[in-house]
């Protein structure tokens, strides 16, 4: 048995799984690189941090490239883009490694940020704070802008992504 079998069966494997059973929304976090071109991956590890001032919380893999353009220090602008349940193929294309994500999406500049067109809920960021812990850095993103519109988010349950998490219609 190889060491990741091992992770996978020891408190690693057993973490993971409980930790399949927290709901959590879905969100795009996009920055540009250095070379100008735009960047992002999906996450499920984002929240409200402050509401004075306005500020998100983003947990982010550190072998990710969206990570390393974010950099080591305070001030990157970036987005936070929460996806509504409509979003599931935009969030596929996130979640994959593609290297150009973006060559078949709809989005536009927001001054440094790539902005996702027709996104129901967009949160401009500069970052903050950078904590490494572990395999991830936590990035605290003081917010610039806000802009939101109603509809029901797309969440991610027991590594699925479902808006409904077990609903079913009664009509």
């Amino acid at each position: 048995m190889g060491l990741r079998e091992q992770e996978q069966t020891g408190l690693a494997g057993q973490f993971a799984e409980a930790m399949s059973r927290l709901v959590s929304g879905v969100a795009v976090v996009s920055v540009r690189r250095a070379d100008g071109r735009p960047c992002g991956l999906l996450v499920s590890s984002v929240c409200s941090y402050s509401v004075d001032p306005p500020s998100v919380l983003v947990a982010l893999a550190r072998s990710s490239r969206t990570c390393r353009e974010l950099g080591t220090g305070a001030g990157a602008p970036f987005g936070v883009h929460l996806l509504a349940r409509t979003d599931s193929v935009l969030a596929q294309v996130f979640a994959g490694g593609a290297q150009d994500k973006f060559a078949d999406v709809r989005w536009e500049w927001d001054g440094a940020v790539p902005r996702l067109v027709d996104v129901s809920v967009y949160v401009k960021c500069r970052s903050h704070a950078l904590l490494p812990y572990g395999d991830h850095v936590i990035v605290v993103g003081e917010v610039s802008d806000c802009s939101v519109a109603d509809d029901e988010p797309l969440v991610y349950f027991r590594r699925r992504l479902d808006w409904r998490l077990g609903h079913t219609d009664s009509g």
